[in-house]
């Protein structure tokens, strides 16, 4: 039964009470906006979907980003492979209702679905998805979801114990959230904020937790307590490797670091975390790649190779397991604190945050630091500038012994009676890491939830405001934010150097834009920092087509607009774009591409004008090919320096020998004549002993059919080459 508190929010037991309520207090007419990725509350946007859907009189217009679905088999194999593996990771986490049927084009004339981001590749044939994405940058999506109408916010959310709540955390998603009901307050527009607890979710401390009266209607009960949607790791393959390398050698110690979610992503932070843990190894793998001169150069230039001494800061949107990873390696460890004056002077090596010195005091007032606001008060005693005892009092500092001085750096006597009395020893609270929203597989968020709160709250959740922009607090944040390497992946490249990264030529939509622009954009603002943009330099789909360069002359799409050229990085190498001309850019840039394609992208060049015609590329860069990568850096994965999981994964070893060799079943399956599959099935000799953990996780140690005789021959054909069944097949 409902309970209401004596002030809002009410706190219902139940989603369809809450579907109720808000049907009563908005009518039929509900534009709910939707947190991206992890922060849905399933249970609650399926209740309502669910009621729209049986009411056609409700117009329910779903405003979001990232629905995230588990995977589905395409036959009865698939399904044999995958419903073991998501019943054991996903379990009871429920599927979002309208994003499956949004899948199956099966939505109803009442719903619409409107995102501003897909997963990758999901709606790329899905005429509805096509027709009802809004594209807008990360930056600027609470404003534009306000500004369609939203009139209802639901997310899910976490209390810190049991029992009624004073406040909650916005947990994995302060992303858009607080911007969002900001404006929805500001507005006088009739709206709901709802919150629905899963106390699965880590408790996030700082911007993240809001007092319980934001919220209009809780969502309270542990059947909700489901758990969270993980995304499991994909396996990195060399050509990812040499990717996660070159970039890698691009960030400088002490710096700011942002990276993404996938193989690439999980490519660098590797990289970076081998480099703090066994650079012997680490320089092994960027001797063996060849690197030209000039790239060496450029590379120690920006970045370095040696471990990491101050470390790096975490300035992302999205935060991955990686940072988690590079936490507990010691890569990221540089806290950055809320003054702009104090993270100046630590900056410049004039403050040291584990022993305050008296000077800090007179460099506080040399830089400009005088009259002490309250705010700067708060901001400088939070992070213990000043000992617990001393008091700001309008124009006054009161000292633990009652002595009263000028609130003002600039007075010598305040500053020789704080150095007396009045100073902290060591700064404190300082952040290693600040996002705005997080997604990764399970122990992701096992870690976070078992965490000391201590090293938790070294993690600040807050919103993309913050942290995709300068606009908000330029001078903190560039200090902040020094030697920034904002790392993101592209599709294509064009010789001009414009990056397409969320759609093709002909419209279609393969993602989103995210928050890839704003980063770009803010790596050209800061005075050290930079944009490095990962792009795979050949496409091979694995469907017998042929392969293709993703270095291209030009395209009909572009995310990144060439004036915000770079860094660009392919397994083949860096070219650096900054401040270059075309004919620099387009030479740059054919010096990385596969070398199968180099001659003709050349010529392409040539006829535009934009390389000399007499111009021909350097011996150095003409063995850009896959089996030079292979021959370079294979000797690397049999010793484990780089394996295909460096992260971890969700696949049991028997899992991943099977999902290759599946692959590989299903590529022969669609090549070969039905009749001779036929006869390999007929023919097939009696499986060895070994094989058996691989058939019985397969069901398939009694084949019943043609199809799974078939199956089952290929599949221990390919086991066998894979070197995983050792006696012969008969």
């Amino acid at each position: 039964m409902p309970t209401q508190c004596t002030t809002k929010p009410l706190i219902l037991d139940h989603v369809e009470q809450c579907v109720d309520e808000i049907i009563q207090r908005l009518g039929k007419e509900i534009r709910v906006g939707l947190p991206l990725g992890l922060g849905k509350p399933p249970e609650l946007i399926n209740a309502l979907y669910l009621r729209a859907k049986a009411d056609p009189s409700i117009n329910l217009t779903i405003l979001t980003a990232l629905s995230l679905e588990k995977p589905v088999a395409g036959s009865a194999v698939e399904a044999a492979f995958l419903t073991p593996f998501v019943e054991r990771v996903w379990g009871d986490c429920p599927d979002l209702l309208y994003a499956v049927d949004a899948t199956n084009s099966q939505l109803p004339a009442n719903v619409k679905v409107q995102e501003f981001f897909f997963k990758p590749g999901s709606r790329m044939n899905n005429l509805a998805a096509q027709q009802n994405y809004v594209s807008t940058n990360y930056t600027t999506a609470a404003r534009d979801i306000f500004n369609m109408g939203c009139n209802l916010t639901m997310q899910a959310v976490c209390k810190p114990g049991d029992g009624p709540a004073t406040q909650y955390s916005l947990s994995c998603n302060p992303d858009t959230s607080i911007e969002l009901v900001r404006m929805l307050q500001a507005s006088g527009r009739t709206h709901l904020v709802v919150g629905v607890v899963n106390q699965r979710l880590p408790f996030m401390g700082h911007s993240a937790v809001v007092p319980a009266h934001v919220f209009d209607v809780v969502v309270d009960h542990s059947r909700y307590y489901t758990t969270l949607f993980s995304t499991p790791k994909l396996p990195v393959d060399l050509a990812d490797y040499a990717l996660g390398f070159y970039t890698s050698a691009l960030v400088k110690d002490g710096g700011t670091l942002q990276v993404g979610i996938g193989a690439l992503g999980d490519a660098v932070v590797h990289a970076l975390a081998l480099r703090q843990t066994d650079n012997s190894n680490y320089c092994n793998v960027l001797n063996a790649l060849n690197r030209p001169n000039a790239s060496q150069v450029f590379a120690e230039q920006i970045g370095g190779h040696t471990p990491f001494d101050v470390g790096l800061y975490g300035a992302t949107e999205m935060f991955v397991d990686g940072f988690l990873h590079l936490m507990q390696t010691g890569v990221l460890k540089r806290k950055v604190y809320g003054h702009w004056a104090l993270q100046k002077l630590i900056n410049r090596g004039r403050c040291n945050p584990q022993q305050l010195e008296p000077t800090v005091l007179d460099d506080l007032a040399e830089i400009g630091v005088r009259e002490i606001s309250p705010d700067d008060f708060s901001v400088l005693k939070q992070h213990g500038l000043f000992k617990e005892g001393v008091l700001h009092e309008g124009v006054w500092l009161v000292l633990p012994n009652g002595q009263r001085v000028l609130a003002n750096f600039a007075d010598k006597s305040t500053r020789i009676a704080l150095q007396a009395s009045g100073l902290g020893r060591s700064l404190k609270q300082g952040i290693v890491l600040h996002a705005g929203f997080f997604l990764g597989p399970g122990s992701m968020y096992a870690t976070l939830s078992n965490m000391p709160e201590t090293e938790r709250d070294s993690i600040h959740m807050l919103g993309v405001e913050h942290v995709n922009q300068l606009d908000l607090n330029p001078v903190l944040y560039s200090e902040q934010r020094t030697h920034a390497r904002f790392i993101n992946t592209g599709i294509m490249v064009t010789l001009g150097g414009a990056v397409v990264s969320d759609g093709l030529a002909d419209g279609r939509v393969i993602s989103g834009v995210g928050g890839q622009y704003n980063f770009v954009s803010m790596a050209h603002k800061l005075p050290t920092g930079r944009s490095v943009l990962m792009i795979r330099a050949v496409r091979e789909n694995g469907q017998g087509d042929a392969p293709s360069s993703n270095i291209v002359f030009s395209y009909g799409h572009c995310t990144i607009p060439r004036h915000l050229r770079d860094i660009v990085v392919t397994e083949y190498g860096v070219a650096n774009l900054r401040g270059k001309s075309d004919s620099q850019v387009a030479k740059a840039l054919i010096h990385i591409a596969d070398a199968r394609f180099q001659a003709d992208l050349l010529a392409q060049a040539k006829k535009a004008g934009k390389i000399e015609s007499d111009y021909e590329i350097p011996a150095e860069f003409l063995n850009n090919t896959p089996g030079a990568l292979n021959s370079s850096l294979g000797q690397f994965v049999g010793s484990g320096v780089l394996a295909p999981f460096p992260l971890g994964s969700d696949f049991t070893p028997v899992e991943w020998a099977l999902a290759k060799a599946l692959k590989r079943v299903k590529a022969r399956a669609a090549s070969t004549p039905k009749w001779k599959l036929a006869m390999k099935a007929l023919l097939a000799a009696n499986p060895p002993a070994s094989a058996q953990p691989f058939l019985e996780r397969m069901n398939l140690l009694q084949p019943d059919s043609i199809e799974t005789k078939v199956v089952r021959a290929l599949l221990l054909e390919e086991l066998k080459a894979q070197g995983e069944i050792n006696e012969a097949l008969g």
